[in-house]
């Protein structure tokens, strides 16, 4: 199929408020793909969009299929507005949360920008039926089969073929469950082909974007009724496409999260239960408020897999950190040692008897002696921070040096 192909232009976006490598591996979609270095395309509403990201801006260029009709009008800053939820502001959010919460707050400062995407609640749907007992690289690959074998065809880029998501008439006939099972998908091809001859031929045109209209828990109790569907999944689809952002999806990765932090796995919430799955949701929504679907989106990108650079970095930073205030701790010491004059009277700095009687007899004031010594320290600490790489503390070290070798300059002058 022929492409137009559209030029680039560029949204004022900062990382802080989206950091899209983070949002599109943190396993919210699962149809994005890196397609050159920096940039990431996915077909989207009949479009293939292709993104890529610098400090200040996000960069978009769609490619529409050439139609025999009139041109359509170009909506797609509007859709990407929407699809990552842009008129949050989520710098707000992460201050807000990191007030509230420690846990969350040595979390925020590495995994920045990361914000909740409002997708497709069909796509979403069927994707996270997908992702039970799976994990994200499986789901991607299942997902792309499914849009592959079933989804309409928008293109080619790159020597790739780009399709659109399958609505649920077409993944409703008769052959769809043996197709996907030949495709590797398991228990999990029954659920969907049964989800999707349920919302086509059961619910109301439009049901379940309506459901963005309908409260919380009544959102989460309507998608239970379908097949493949459980309290993590319902959960999910309420917060990543139906604007439910109080909803706490608990799998695996947060419930570890909720034992190793938040005191979870002891007494009446020792398993992950029904009472503990709703009790962990609780305590995050009144630890961090309305958004607290969000807030643990966080949590749960820290700990993945997919990011371990990220927390070896963490980790190497915090070792580096840690050996630092260890070696500023070992130099305040032997600074210390050093005794200054008393503000009112007292022996003030104690030196060497024999170096200041030869001092005295070459005409050296003795002074003038201290103050070199102190210099000396410091010369010396320079050289050390110098072959550590500690540049701060060695200014910071220097200084307090220079202080003392004035104060002792000054008295003597007195």
């Amino acid at each position: 199929m022929a492409l137009a192909k559209g030029e680039w232009h560029k949204l004022p976006l900062t990382l802080s408020e989206l950091c899209l490598s983070s949002v599109l591996r943190c396993g919210q979609s699962f149809r994005w793909r890196a397609s050159n270095p920096g940039e990431w395309t996915c077909a989207l509403k009949g479009r293939i969009l292709t993104l890529r990201q610098d400090d200040s801006h996000l960069h978009y260029r769609a490619i529409f299929p050439v139609a025999a009709t009139a041109p359509r009008k170009d909506d797609t800053v509007e859709l990407i507005r929407d699809y990552f939820n842009l008129d949050i502001n989520l710098t707000k959010l992460y201050e807000r949360w990191s007030a509230a919460d420690t846990h969350f707050l040595k979390k925020a400062v590495r995994f920045v920008g990361i914000r909740m995407l409002r997708q497709d609640p069909w796509e979403n749907l069927v994707s996270f039926i997908c992702s039970s007992n799976n994990n994200i690289s499986r789901i991607s690959q299942m997902v792309d089969k499914l849009c592959t074998t079933f989804g309409p065809r928008l293109g080619e880029v790159d020597g790739h073929a780009y399709h659109d998501f399958p609505s649920p008439g077409e993944l409703m006939g008769d052959g769809t469950e043996q197709s996907l099972r030949d495709l590797g998908f398991g228990y999990r091809a029954k659920y969907i082909s049964t989800t999707a001859r349920i919302v086509a031929q059961e619910r109301l045109v439009g049901w379940l974007d309506g459901l963005r209209k309908v409260d919380y828990r009544d959102a989460h109790e309507a998608l239970l009724e379908l097949s493949g569907v459980g309290p993590k999944v319902a959960d999910c689809v309420c917060l990543m496409s139906l604007d439910k952002a109080e909803a706490v999806p608990v799998d695996t990765h947060v419930w570890q999260i909720a034992q190793r932090d938040y005191g979870f796995g002891r007494g009446k919430h020792k398993s992950l239960t029904k009472a503990t799955y709703e009790a962990i949701g609780d305590h995050f929504r009144k630890l961090w408020g309305q958004e607290a679907g969000w807030a643990h989106s966080v949590l749960f990108a820290a700990d993945l897999k997919a990011f371990a650079d990220v927390i070896i970095e963490e980790a190497k930073t915090e070792e580096v950190e840690k050996t630092t205030a260890k070696r500023t701790a070992a130099r305040k010491v032997k600074t210390g040692n050093i005794r200054e004059e008393p503000e009112e009277g007292g022996e003030g700095v104690k030196l060497d008897p024999a170096s200041v009687d030869d001092d005295k007899k070459n005409g050296v004031e003795v002074g003038t002696v201290v103050e070199r010594r102190v210099v000396r320290k410091a010369k010396r600490s320079l050289k050390l921070e110098v072959r550590e790489g500690e540049d701060e503390n060695v200014s910071l070290e220097l200084e307090g040096a220079t202080t003392l070798a004035d104060r002792v300059k000054r008295r003597r002058r007195c």
